[in-house]
Formats: structure tokens, C-alpha cells, sequence
């Protein structure tokens, strides 16, 4: 396994995180344990969650199963960076949703709890709050370091205004302000580097790309479905609005010798601002998958030909619009 440091941090982590959005919804609990033993087996140190994950307002069904994992010993709690975020509706209450002060205390204890762990390693903002002001925001998380219950502060889906204000208004309180940030970011979407991925790279802050293979489409598609494997309606609506760039796209891959997925997400990994992307696997199967593409090289002839099947915005603003 390779690992680097989360943005400007001294933190080391794997270049895969461990997405955990299936567990509880798709994936058994004793399946979700199996494939976090192997990921820690494969040297995967960094895992993410969320206090919304189960998708059963205010129950945290996905961070409950990663606490009873960490509950059964073994290093487990030790050798993992812990990722989780807040800020979707976990109840009816005013203050059950969003960043206030009062709701970050609450979610933070709420998800202690229910990992079973006395401390978070990175707390991330899920979206964006334009109604709770900076200072609060600091104010909030900086008592939860002082108090040993968090060591990091994330952010996710962030514009790249924001990750910049949060940054110079941490500067003022001579706070360490935001280390990383998770985009949705993958061969097909790839607005972010219009500003958040240039906004990423000058404040040092490490870029988690959620959603790596936009949502099956880019992990082999037109093969599953020759396989006889249906998908969903959107996925299906999105793949006929993309078909003739999916075509290319796997036919690329055919001529490389790689599985379409590992191609998408080696491609993430030659993006010099990722940190890592987030696999999330329903099966053990799935996983083994996606550490395959750490084996995968993607040249300067490869990554131009990637860029010419599926064009980005141009390159970074205001260059990508303005000549």
C-alpha cells in the first residue's frame, strides 16, 4: 500500500479511503465487518463515514457498525484514521441539522458515542452552512480539540471560496483551519478544478474524491450489461446522454489491459492534488477490485488520450473561460 500526507498535515494516509456509505443499506453488518478487516489488511488506514450513513434519521446505523468493528480490539480503532462528517438532519429538532455550535457539540459527542472511540481523527463538514459564521464555526471546533475529541477539521462539497475563507479566517485565529477536502470528482465530473482543486493545492489541503467511478459508470458498464447486469434508471438515463465517450473510454481500457474501474481510479490517483479516492464497496470482491488499480501506471500518452475522450472544463479558472 502507498500512503501520503493529508494535505499539509504531518497525517499519513493510504492513497484509497474506505467509503463505508453501503454498510447497513446494501451490506450486512457481518460482510461490512469482513471487508474493514481487509481493508486493514491491505493496508488501508483510512476510512470515512458519516453520521446520516443508514439513511434512518438520528440512528448513525453506519457508524454504529463501524464502532461494534472497532469494538472488537485488535488494533483495530489504533490503526485507523477515522473520517466521519455532520451536517445532514439526524432529527426533527431546530438544531438536529446544520453547523451551529450547538449542533457540532451535540454530533460529535452523538458519533463518539456510537463509534465507540474517544476521539475523531478528521470531522468533516458534509456541505456547506452559509447561516453559521466562520467565527462560530472555529469557535465550535477548536473547543472540540482542546477537549482531545477531534484532531482535524474537513470539509466536503465545498466551493473553493469557502475552503478559502475558512482558511484565512483559521489564519486569524492562528488555527491549523481546514486540511482536506472531499469533491465529487472523477473522470467525467471534473468542475472542481476549475477552483477548488487550484484552491486545494495553494492552501495545502488534501482532495477526497467521493463518487471515483461516477456511480458505475465508468466501472465497466457496457461489459456488466453484455454480462446480462441491469442498472437503475438514472444510471441508465445517464448512460445514453454518455454512451459514445463510455464506448471509447472502454475500449481505451481494452487496449491497455486494465478493468475500466482501475483505470478510473488510477487516473484519480495521477491527479496531483488527490489525496485519495473513496472506494465503496458492497462485497469483499469489490474491494480487491479496487486495490488492483494501485498497480496501474497511467502515462503521459494515456492520461492525454483519458483527456481527450473525456474533456475537463479547460483547465483552471479564470484561464479555462477567459483566453
Amino acid at each position: 500500500m502507498d500512503y501520503t500526507h493529508l494535505g499539509r498535515t504531518g497525517l499519513r494516509v493510504s492513497r484509497l479511503c474506505l467509503g463505508t456509505m453501503n454498510f447497513g443499506p446494501q451490506t450486512t453488518e457481518p460482510d461490512s465487518h469482513a471487508i474493514l478487516d481487509q481493508a486493514l489488511d491491505a493496508g488501508i488506514n483510512f476510512t470515512d463515514t458519516a453520521n446520516v450513513y443508514g439513511w434512518k434519521t438520528g440512528e448513525g446505523v453506519t457508524e454504529q457498525i463501524v464502532g461494534r468493528w472497532f469494538a472488537q480490539g485488535g488494533g483495530r480503532r489504533e490503526k485507523t484514521v477515522l473520517a466521519t462528517k455532520l451536517y445532514g438532519g439526524m432529527g426533527d429538532w431546530p438544531n438536529q441539522t446544520f453547523l451551529s455550535a450547538l449542533s457540532i457539540r451535540q454530533q460529535c459527542d452523538a458519533s463518539l458515542k456510537r463509534l465507540q472511540t474517544d476521539y475523531i481523527d478528521l470531522y468533516q463538514m458534509h456541505h456547506i452552512d452559509r447561516d453559521a459564521p466562520w467565527e462560530e464555526l472555529w469557535e465550535a471546533f477548536d473547543i472540540l480539540k482542546q477537549q482531545g475529541k477531534i484532531l482535524y477539521v474537513g470539509s466536503s462539497n465545498f466551493p473553493a471560496w469557502g475552503i478559502v475563507q475558512g482558511n484565512e479566517r483559521a489564519r486569524q485565529r492562528h488555527s491549523l483551519g481546514l486540511v482536506s477536502e472531499q469533491s465529487y470528482y472523477n473522470l467525467m465530473k471534473r468542475t472542481v478544478e476549475l477552483e477548488v482543486v487550484p484552491a486545494c493545492e495553494q492552501y495545502g489541503v488534501g482532495l477526497i474524491a467521493w463518487s471515483p467511478l461516477n456511480r458505475g459508470l465508468l466501472g465497466g458498464i457496457l461489459r456488466k450489461q453484455k454480462e446480462g447486469r441491469s442498472a437503475d434508471e438514472n444510471t441508465q438515463r445517464n448512460l445514453e446522454q454518455n454512451r459514445p465517450a463510455i464506448e471509447a473510454y472502454e475500449a481505451f481500457c481494452d487496449e491497455l489491459g486494465h478493468a475500466p474501474a482501475d483505470v478510473g481510479l488510477a487516473w484519480l490517483l495521477a491527479q496531483k492534488a488527490v489525496t485519495a479516492p473513496i472506494v465503496g464497496p458492497r462485497t469483499a470482491e469489490q474491494l480487491t477490485s479496487a486495490i488492483r488499480a494501485l498497480d496501474v501506471t497511467l502515462g503521459d500518452t494515456e492520461l492525454k488520450r483519458l483527456d481527450e475522450i473525456f474533456p475537463g472544463p479547460g483547465g483552471p479558472a479564470p484561464e479555462a473561460y477567459a483566453w
